[in-house]
């Protein structure tokens, strides 16, 4: 898959937390942007530009509690 279809398929939201301009704080609560200085996660500018590197991926479900007869044949 292009990185453009990716990032005009509507998967990624346009915001400073996925820029390549933007860092994330230790916190977490803003990012770090060198055009605009800094800026809450969920906002956006003009200068935004996709990095697929800065999203925070979100935690995997769990699998919850199987005992191993389950995965016996």
């Amino acid at each position: 898959m292009k990185l453009k279809k990716v990032v005009n398929s509507g998967e990624n939201n346009r915001s400073c937390a996925n820029c390549a301009f933007g860092r994330h704080t230790p916190q977490g609560d803003a990012v770090l942007c060198e055009k605009k200085g800094v800026k809450a996660p969920d906002s956006r500018c003009r200068h935004f530009k996709y990095d697929p590197l800065n999203r925070i991926p979100s935690k995997p479900l769990s699998l919850g509690d199987h005992t191993p007869e389950e995965f016996q044949l």
